[in-house]
């Protein structure tokens, strides 16, 4: 295994749109995992497109720590999601804080969905879907939009809400409600 670099906003290959991964069960494809893996532990975020460590390919890990669920939600182990496919499962917009590996140092609050279907295949290349919500949605929607070469920056309703993280996380001030229409999240 390995630590792999991670690009940070300014780099080109976070602004294209990914590749399919066309054959999930490749050799190199659960190579890349596991060194995204390794990397994600050592940079401590929660997910990890493989375009953040210039692979640009529609593949992701993510996590959702107990400490970082929302309430009622599970935790989820470190799972990978290659050609992943985002549907909305109702109009019902939220607010919440985002960060990002490839921008370090800051964070704001980006509008998301809050209930989503998530599809596509799993680190064995078995094809799955499932319904979630909260912020294991958040996190899984984040990851997806570095397929499709977007920064969270660019989902931002309200630039008041944008800072360094060291800053944000000092005051606990209300996010703001949102009534928008988010882009579709499988451009």
């Amino acid at each position: 295994m390995a630590i792999l670099k991670i690009a940070r906003m300014g780099h080109p290959v976070l602004l294209l749109r990914a590749a399919a991964v066309v054959d999930p069960k490749a050799p190199e494809i659960a190579q890349l995992i596991e060194n995204m893996a390794e990397t994600l532990e050592d940079a401590g975020g929660v997910g990890l497109a493989a375009p953040q460590v210039h692979e640009s390919l529609r593949l992701f890990i993510y996590k959702v720590p107990g400490a970082r669920a929302d309430e009622g939600e599970d935790e989820v182990p470190l799972s990978a999601v290659i050609n992943p496919e985002i549907t909305p499962l109702s109009d019902e917009i939220t607010m919440g804080w985002e960060g990002c590996l490839s921008i370090p140092g800051l964070r704001a609050a980006v509008p998301r969905y809050e209930r989503i279907r998530l599809s596509g295949y799993n680190a064995a290349g078995d094809a799955f879907a499932s319904e979630i919500s909260g912020f294991h949605a958040r996190v899984v929607q984040h990851e997806t939009d570095h397929l499709n070469g977007i920064l969270y920056p660019m989902r931002m309703s309200d630039f008041r809400y944008f800072g360094f993280t060291e800053e944000t996380m000092k005051y606990d001030f209300p996010l703001p409600k949102v009534q928008l229409q988010q882009e579709p999240v499988n451009e």
